[in-house]
């Protein structure tokens, strides 16, 4: 029998904390909490622990005032000897952290010198590293990257056509993101098409706030549409994805904003957001295009056509292709979303039944193409913290056989 063992969960986010008490390998939440908006007045915590569940005004409270919060709650339910390890997603992690790595000083200093790559990212990642390493100092703590499941791309896919030395120099390359999603969606759907995961070509559609899409062949990502930088890609919530690179002169040239003020409006008032005028929300926006907003059935528009044209593309890298996935937020839920997409998809004979579509693939056990499609579609819900936990267990097994 397997010994079962509780990973503790800690996703410091540029404003937000989460926290996830896994017992590893069942795979079983046993205790869940949130804080959005930290840093602002109207921060709330939110717990939630088997039947019982709280909701906390924290105020202006920053990162680390937030993990004491949820550990000091956490503490009253689980006793801190009971949590072997800790597992911290990271967003950026270079080319230098391409694995699950063991946290320790240098390691730590080596994640904070890679802040100018995910500078609203990495340092609230650290400030959740400092503060639950001083409440569990005694056992380890695992960063996990979301670059990492891209890292081996091939250059091809990987390297921009710039000057060679950028990328030797400094960096300059596409890393991709949301990895730990990708690589959970495409294992769960091996297991649903009953086949090794090294042997499907998937592409898989995390669609949320970020958006990002993936193909993955021979168990590895083969290439993304996010680049050195999440703001490349598809269109998202507030990001514009792919623009012409000279955009940032003609602006800057235009209004006189400066490179920056031009790069924060890019992050955070441009995709469905700044199409729409309206909301960066997709479900606001379906309903607002269903009562005739014009600009909202825009955003959508857009949206879709730039997400099936990119699939395509990423279609072409894998050669043959098993199935499609889609997850996240608008992945999960938005049966319109997915039903236009794959509707410009017709090329490749993708199609998907109407009904189980509608319905998320509920009763199909997430399949929503026909039962003898060739190319599969399915929806599969995410779960990056299950995909840490078992990211953080093999790491400590591998250590401990050292």
């Amino acid at each position: 029998m397997i010994k079962s063992t509780h990973i503790l969960i800690i996703n410091s986010g540029s404003s937000s904390v989460k926290m996830s008490l896994l017992a590893m390998p069942s795979e079983q939440e046993i205790a869940y909490a949130t804080v959005e908006s930290v840093g602002e007045e109207h921060a709330q915590l939110r717990w939630q622990h088997q039947e019982q569940s709280k909701v906390m005004n924290l105020g202006m409270s920053n990162h680390h005032d937030a993990i004491e919060v949820i550990l000091r709650i956490l503490f009253l339910h689980i006793e801190k000897k009971t949590i072997s390890a800790v597992g911290h997603r990271v967003v950026h992690g270079g080319e230098k952290f391409i694995a699950p790595t063991r946290l320790t000083p240098p390691s730590i200093e080596g994640i904070e010198q890679l802040s100018h790559l995910a500078p609203l990212h990495n340092p609230a990642n650290i400030l959740g590293m400092r503060a639950s390493m001083k409440q569990l100092p005694d056992i380890p703590h695992i960063a996990v990257f979301d670059t990492a499941f891209h890292h081996q791309m091939p250059k091809e896919a990987s390297l921009y056509a710039v000057p060679y030395d950028w990328y030797t120099k400094h960096g300059v390359r596409r890393y991709g993101f949301h990895g730990t999603s990708h690589h959970y969606v495409a294992e769960q759907a091996a297991i649903a098409l009953q086949r090794p995961f090294e042997d499907c070509k998937l592409l898989t559609v995390h669609l949320g706030n970020g958006c990002s899409a993936a193909a993955i062949a021979n168990g590895q990502s083969m290439d993304t549409t996010m680049g050195m930088t999440p703001l490349e890609g598809l269109v998202m919530g507030t990001r514009s994805g792919d623009v012409d690179p000279s955009l940032h002169a003609f602006m800057v040239q235009q209004t006189g904003m400066s490179l920056t003020e031009v790069t924060h409006l890019l992050n955070r008032q441009s995709g469905l957001l700044g199409l729409s005028g309206l909301s960066h929300d997709m479900r606001s926006l379906l309903e607002a295009s269903q009562e005739g907003h014009e600009r909202a059935k825009l955003a959508i528009d857009v949206f879709c056509y730039r997400l099936a044209k990119s699939l395509a593309g990423l279609a072409a890298v894998l050669g043959h292709l098993d199935a499609i996935i889609f997850t996240g937020g608008i992945g999960e839920h938005a049966h319109q979303i997915r039903e236009k997409t794959v509707a410009r998809l017709a090329i490749f004979g993708v199609s998907l039944d109407l009904e189980r579509n509608k319905i998320d693939g509920h009763q199909s056990h997430g399949l929503i193409s026909h039962d003898d499609a060739k190319i599969s579609i399915w929806v599969i819900a995410t779960n990056e913290e299950v995909m840490i936990a078992r990211y953080v267990c093999a790491t400590i097994q591998v250590s401990e056989k050292a």
